[in-house]
């Protein structure tokens, strides 16, 4: 469980090693009300993740946790290694990262560019996500989770507290979920202020999933946006920030997502990747159908994609 104090704490334990990231209003008349987007795709590492894995890393340096010479470990092969990685070298230490055999070969390349040692193997998340928590165990390196400890999504909710202070007096945030950190934090950093709208993909919904179940549950993955919304279940964090907070869940299909992603390139030249389209994916399919004057902002939380594929 996370609160808005933790996310206060965030920002000011990251202060001057994360961007302030821009806000774009939307062009007037298209919705019911003013849009805004907040455009973290610009922030270190080209997602929001920087925020998490710097907060983590900070606070296990200020508990004397952090070995200098063992660093942390991390298991991901996309943005969530790149972002622990990335906070690893701010902070002079060393990064190991666990990730499937089949992993992306731009991404590896990446995490070796930041200087990262890459182990790859096994054929799923899984068993990469268990190397890493041997490691962990074997060496004392800071184990930083892809989404689900509390200053992972305390770091992502410092998106939130930024972008209050830009735009005033916001009804409704959409943001993307696959794990759940980011939600979490932006629904902790709101709470009591705006309302939290988090929109999934059909073929990937973790948190509609619990909702319903009332619980956290496993569910298949698949669709155009499981490379950055491939969590196979929300993280615990996720799931009772939600709950307390009343966050809402939209579901958007696949079609809806490649189809949002093109209006950002086309009527703003916007690059985004296709989870951090699902967001605006809700309001331009109608799965969330805002009122008269309701004044919101949708999270374009990355931009790790290929442009070659906007045509």
């Amino acid at each position: 469980m996370i609160t808005r104090a933790d996310v206060e704490q965030a920002v000011l334990r990251t202060a001057g090693l994360t961007r302030l990231t821009p806000v774009v209003e939307g062009d007037p008349g298209v919705f019911p009300g003013p849009v805004w987007f907040k455009c973290e795709y610009t922030q270190h590492t080209g997602t929001f993740k920087a925020r998490g894995a710097l907060n983590r890393v900070l606070a296990a340096k200020e508990r004397g946790e952090l070995k200098p010479d063992v660093g942390l470990v991390v298991a991901s092969g996309g943005n969530a290694g790149v972002a622990n990685a990335y906070a690893a070298a701010q902070l002079g230490v060393p990064a190991t990262v666990f990730v499937p055999a089949a992993a992306p070969a731009v991404k590896l390349q990446k995490l070796k560019a930041i200087g990262a040692t890459v182990v790859q193997g096994g054929a799923e998340y899984a068993e990469a996500y268990q190397a890493a928590i041997t490691h962990a165990q074997e060496t004392g390196a800071v184990y930083c989770h892809a989404y689900d400890q509390p200053e992972i999504a305390a770091g992502a909710g410092a998106v939130g507290v930024e972008l209050l202070d830009q735009v005033g007096g916001l009804d409704t945030v959409l943001v993307a979920v696959g794990g759940g950190g980011l939600m979490a934090g932006m629904a902790a950093a709101v709470e009591g202020r705006a309302k939290v709208v988090a929109v999934e993909p059909y073929t990937a919904p973790t948190l509609h999933a619990a909702l319903a179940a009332g619980a956290p549950v496993d569910v298949p993955v698949s669709g155009i946006a499981a490379d950055s919304l491939g969590a196979r279940r929300i993280g615990d964090i996720g799931f009772s920030v939600a709950g307390r907070t009343g966050v809402e869940s939209v579901l958007v299909s696949d079609t809806d997502i490649i189809e949002a992603r093109l209006k950002l390139w086309d009527d703003y030249r916007i690059v985004v990747e296709h989870g951090a389209a699902a967001a605006y994916a809700a309001l331009t399919c109608g799965a969330y159908v805002a009122g008269a004057g309701e004044r919101v902002a949708v999270i374009l939380c990355g931009a790790n994609t290929d442009p070659a594929t906007l045509k």
